[in-house]
């Protein structure tokens, strides 16, 4: 990718990206001041909360998809980008599940979790690689901070879903669980939901844009 591509997707994926950063200090606000659990679920892994960033990929993925659809940058058909997103998805919660099936924190377990991000983003990239280079970038822009305040978090012990760990999880020193249940995951399982569900709702964009083509041509 040239410079000007790369300066492409920094102005594609800014102004997501300020609002994902937004919604990421809004939720580490909200669990600190023990707001509502239904908007700000503190519990590990803080599944479920109405506040966070992982509903923002949907939306912000099909936005990217319009844009390139109203530059001309189309992929092959809907049906690629569908069959590619699925097998990629498939692949992924395959190798995933075989993962937690190995002991629990073994090196094994992680060199599979790897290996099931790699090869779901690897197949994912065929769907769509213009969209699946945007995802990337914003995936690697709303993660990053998320890591962050991780390691803030459990550094200092806030009691957040960002540093409480999950249940039966061994006592380790605080970089090393920082290690575990922020980096490792931020970059490998979350990156992998990013793009992969967003080149889904990308595919969505693409079938929408065929069924009305003069919504692909609208302005934003």
């Amino acid at each position: 990718m040239n410079t000007s591509s790369k300066m492409s997707v920094t102005n594609l994926i800014l102004i997501p990206t300020l609002i994902t950063l937004a919604v990421t200090l809004l939720r580490l606000t909200g669990e600190l001041l023990d707001w509502s659990s239904l908007f700000f679920n503190k519990a590990a892994g803080g599944g479920g909360a109405l506040i966070g960033i992982a509903w923002l990929a949907p939306i912000f993925s099909f936005y990217f998809a319009r844009q390139l659809l109203r530059a001309n940058d189309c992929p092959g058909g809907t049906g690629r980008v569908f069959g590619f997103s699925l097998l990629a998805l498939a692949v992924f919660v395959i190798l995933f599940g075989i993962g937690f099936q190995m002991p629990t924190g073994s090196p094994w377990m992680y060199l599979m979790i790897i290996l099931a991000a790699g090869a779901g983003l690897f197949i994912a990239r065929q769907a769509w690689p213009a969209l699946f280079s945007i995802l990337f970038a914003y995936g690697l822009a709303a993660r990053i901070p998320v890591v962050l305040v991780m390691l803030m978090a459990i550094m200092n012990d806030w009691g957040t879903h960002y540093d409480v760990p999950p249940p039966n999880f061994p006592a380790m020193a605080p970089f090393a669980k920082w290690m575990v249940i922020g980096l490792f995951p931020q970059l490998t399982v979350w990156m992998a939901f990013t793009v992969i569900i967003g080149l889904l709702f990308g595919g969505m964009a693409v079938a929408l844009a065929k069924r009305h083509p003069a919504l692909a041509k609208a302005t934003p």
